[in-house]
């Protein structure tokens, strides 16, 4: 078998590449199952390159099928031993693209379709593009969910914080109508206060006059309202 035959580099880089579509499915299916540890950019781009990558191997698959066609019909069957071909080789390379179409059709999840051969055709990847549209729907809903929760919870913080505001301002209005009227009181007390203090003066005037009288002054003071008082007392006991 020669190592120059184009069936093998293309099959080595069929290969690779369900390699990646395998991958990029299962990191699909895990963002998918995951939507809060992922961003829309992430899922749209993987949703891009699994579909490219899968639609790269479509086309392998059919020129290896095309080429294996011709191989039988044209070439091999005349004259197989140039070639160094027999059934048992193709058989295996026809082997290898029914194996890797099922591959591919399992991740365009249409895996349990029942018949040998995938029939291409406009739709073949409808389903795919069906599921994935469904799938990112579904990611922007969760997406959209959680923002709304979000903003729920915002809106409830916003509310206990003006509810506390509130309280805060009533009870500034209480404290400033108790100072008011404690400012009114200690303007009333001041009022009491300046009264009782001239009332004072005046008492201290009349103690600082009786202070000053001679002593002989007093004396004759003492004796007039003793003589007042004896006259009032006569008064009183010839009336009776």
């Amino acid at each position: 078998m020669s190592m120059e035959d184009p069936f093998f580099v293309v099959k080595g880089e069929v290969q690779k590449a369900v390699n990646t579509a395998q991958g990029l499915h299962q990191r699909w299916t895990e963002l998918l199952q995951d939507p809060s540890a992922a961003t829309k950019e992430e899922v749209d781009w993987t949703t891009n390159e699994l579909r490219n990558s899968l639609r790269s191997i479509e086309w392998d698959l059919e020129d290896l099928d095309e080429t294996i066609n011709i191989l039988i019909l044209s070439i091999v069957e005349a004259n197989p031993r140039k070639f160094n071909l027999d059934s048992l080789e193709l058989s295996k390379r026809k082997a290898f693209i029914t194996s890797t179409r099922q591959t591919v059709k399992t991740l365009l999840g249409d895996g349990n379709s029942q018949g040998p051969q995938w029939q291409p055709g406009p739709d073949k990847y409808s389903r795919l593009d069906r599921e994935l549209q469904t799938a990112n729907s579904q990611f922007i809903e969760e997406q959209h969910t959680q923002q709304q929760m979000i903003a729920e919870q915002q809106d409830e913080q916003l509310e206990l914080v003006s509810g506390s505001i509130g309280v805060l301002k009533n009870m500034s209005q209480r404290i400033g109508q108790e100072l008011d009227e404690q400012a009114v009181m200690l303007d009333d007390f001041s009022h009491e206060m300046e009264n009782t203090q001239s009332r004072l003066d005046n008492v201290m005037k009349k103690l600082a006059k009786v202070s000053h009288m001679t002593s002989g002054e007093r004396q004759w003071c003492a004796i007039g309202i003793l003589l007042a008082i004896l006259f009032v007392i006569l008064i009183l006991f010839y009336a009776l």
